[in-house]
C-alpha cells in the first residue's frame, strides 16, 4: 500500500478506533478535511474524539461552533464520559438580540453584514488560541450566509489558506442542511469523509463511513460499518483478505472421536473451512462443539459465535453430552459470544472474529449461516462477506466451522436459503432417516479438499453419553433423501464409539 509520507510524524491520529486504518495512517498535518453527513450520523462525536486525541498528545485545540452552544457540546461529551478540559470552545451564533425587530437590517441584506462579522470572529478566535487542531461546525451556516456558490467557495478557500498558514489541521463539518448541496468544499478539501445512516425494516439502523477522496493516499475504499457507542465512534474497516496473505504449514486437528476422524480423513486441516449442513435437530451444533471441546482439551483456544441459541442453553446442552465448555471458558481457552443479528453490522461481526483470532483462537465456529444471513441487510452480498472472512481465517491457519440449517425435515422438502457449499473446503452432511419405526440420523462427508475421506454414510447419534459415529448403513438405499429403502438384515443400529 502506498505510504502517505515517509515520516510518521507527518500524520495525526483521529482518535477514532479503526478510522486511522481506513485512512492508511491518519490525517496529514496542516491540511483541511471535510466530514459530511446528515444530522444524527455522529459528526460532532467524531470531531470531539479528534480534539480529545489532540489534547492527549499536547496539542492546542479549538472547536468553533456556528450552531450548537458550548453547553450542548459539553452535554455530548458528558454522555460519552469525556472530559472537555483543554478544548477551547468558541460560540459564533446569533444571540437573542436578533429577535428584536429594531435590530433587523433594512438597507443591507443580512448576509452582507453577518458573513463578514462571522468570518472576523472565526479569525480572531484562531489568532487568540493559536490551535494545532481545529473543528468548524458547521459549513451549512456559512453557505447560507454566503448565498451564492462563488462567494461561498471564495470564503472557504480563504479560510483554508489562513488555517494552513498557521499550521492548523482542520476538520470542517457539513450537515447538508443548506438550501442547496454542491461539491464546492469537496473540491477544496484534502480529504472527504462521508457518514451515512440507513434505516432497516427491523432492528437498529446501519451506519457506514466512506472516504470519498484523500489526495496522495491509498486509503481503504468502499463502505465501512461503524457504530456510536458509549466510548464514541468505532469504525470497523472493511475486511480485504487479499491485503494480508499469509502461508504456513498445516496440521490436522482431531475431533476427539476416532470413528469421526476416520470418516473425515484424519481430522480438519488448519486453514480449512467446514460447512456442517442438515435439518434442524440433527446434531450440527453439537458436532461443531465436539471439535471445540477436543481442541480445548489440547489447550488450544477457540471462539464460538452464536446467532440463534442462547449462550447458557448451549453450555448446558454440551454439558449434558459430556462436553464441559464452561470449564474451558473459565480457563480462558474459549470465548462464546451471543450475536443479535438485528443489532450487529457485518463489519462489526468480522471485527469481532478478527479480534478473537488475534487473541489466539485456532478454531472459530459460526452458528449458524442462517443467523449470519439475517445480520447482512442485503442478501446479495452475503457470499462476498463470507468469502472474505473465510479467506482471511484460512490465511492465518484457523479452522473455521459454519453451521448451515436446512429447512424441512425429510424428503424433497429439504432446502437451504443460501448455498455456501462451494465456498467451504469441507462439507459434512447430517440427515434424518426413518427405519424400523424410528427416526434416526446419518452422517457423511460430501467434500474435503485437505485429504482423502470416506465415501460412506454412517449412523450418527446424539445422546447423554455424547456423540457416537456408528457403522456404515450398507443395508439402506436413499438415506440422503430422508426416505430410505431397506435392502437387507441389520439396520446398522449399533454405535461403535461414543465421546465422553
Amino acid at each position: 500500500m502506498q505510504e502517505q509520507n515517509s515520516l510518521a510524524n507527518d500524520f495525526l491520529s483521529t482518535g477514532v478506533p479503526g478510522l486511522d486504518e481506513v485512512l492508511a495512517g491518519g490525517l496529514t498535518r496542516d491540511r483541511l478535511y471535510l466530514v459530511e453527513g446528515e444530522p444524527g450520523t455522529g459528526k460532532t462525536t467524531l470531531a470531539l474524539q479528534y480534539l480529545i486525541e489532540g489534547v492527549r498528545g499536547g496539542d492546542t485545540t479549538l472547536y468553533i461552533t456556528l450552531a450548537e452552544t458550548a453547553v450542548e457540546l459539553r452535554g455530548v461529551a458528558q454522555s460519552h464520559g469525556w472530559d472537555m478540559q483543554g478544548i477551547h470552545i468558541e460560540e459564533i451564533i446569533p444571540d437573542e438580540k436578533a429577535l428584536d425587530p429594531d435590530q433587523q437590517y433594512t438597507i443591507f441584506h443580512p448576509s452582507e453584514i453577518e458573513l463578514g462579522t462571522t468570518t472576523q470572529r472565526i479569525l480572531a478566535a484562531i489568532d487568540r488560541h493559536q490551535p494545532r487542531r481545529v473543528v468548524l461546525d458547521s459549513l451549512s451556516e456559512l453557505q447560507l450566509l454566503a448565498e451564492s456558490p462563488l462567494r461561498y467557495r471564495r470564503q472557504v478557500l480563504a479560510l483554508k489558506q489562513y488555517l494552513s498558514s498557521r499550521n492548523c489541521t482542520t476538520i470542517f463539518l457539513d450537515d447538508r442542511t443548506a438550501l442547496c448541496t454542491d461539491l464546492q468544499v469537496r473540491s477544496v478539501a484534502h480529504a472527504v469523509l462521508t457518514l451515512e445512516l440507513a434505516d432497516q425494516a427491523y432492528g437498529s439502523e446501519r451506519r457506514k463511513l466512506r472516504v470519498v477522496k484523500y489526495r496522495g493516499v491509498a486509503f481503504r475504499g468502499g463502505a465501512h460499518d461503524y457504530k456510536i457507542a458509549k466510548s464514541g465512534l468505532q469504525v470497523f474497516p472493511r475486511l480485504v483478505a487479499a491485503a494480508s496473505r499469509e502461508s504456513s504449514a498445516r496440521r490436522q486437528l482431531s475431533s476427539g472421536l476416532s470413528a469421526l476422524d476416520a470418516l473425515i480423513g484424519g481430522g480438519l486441516e488448519e486453514g480449512m473451512s467446514t460447512l456442517i449442513s442438515g435439518p434442524s435437530g440433527t446434531g450440527k451444533s453439537s458436532l461443531a462443539a465436539q471439535f471445540v471441546h477436543a481442541a480445548t482439551l489440547r489447550r488450544e483456544r477457540c471462539a464460538m459465535f452464536l446467532f440463534e441459541e442462547a449462550r447458557n442453553n448451549m453450555l448446558n446442552r454440551c454439558a449434558n453430552l459430556g462436553m464441559h465448555l464452561a470449564d474451558a471458558i473459565d480457563q480462558k481457552l474459549l470465548t462464546v459470544q451471543q450475536v443479535d443479528p438485528a443489532e450487529l453490522a457485518p463489519g462489526e461481526f468480522a471485527s469481532a472474529v478478527m479480534q478473537a483470532v488475534e487473541q489466539g483462537a485456532r478454531i472459530v465456529v459460526i452458528d449458524s449461516l442462517n443467523g449470519y444471513l439475517n445480520a447482512v441487510p442485503d442478501e446479495r452480498f452475503l457470499i462476498t462477506y463470507l468469502h472474505e472472512l473465510l479467506t482471511w481465517l484460512g490465511q492465518r491457519g484457523v479452522v473455521s466451522i459454519i453451521v448451515g440449517v436446512q429447512s424441512g425435515m425429510l424428503g424433497s422438502g429439504m432446502r437451504s436459503n443460501i448455498d455456501a457449499s462451494y465456498l467451504a473446503d469441507n462439507v459434512i452432511m447430517l440427515r434424518y432417516f426413518e427405519a424400523a419405526g424410528e427416526v434416526r440420523q446419518a452422517i457423511s462427508v460430501f467434500k474435503k479438499r485437505g485429504s482423502a475421506h470416506e465415501r460412506t454414510i454412517r449412523r450418527f447419534e446424539v445422546n447423554t453419553g455424547g456423540l457416537s459415529v456408528g457403522p456404515v448403513l450398507k443395508d439402506f438405499h436413499g438415506v440422503l433423501t430422508g426416505v430410505p429403502a431397506y435392502h437387507g438384515s441389520g439396520a446398522g443400529a449399533g454405535a461403535s464409539e461414543q465421546a465422553g
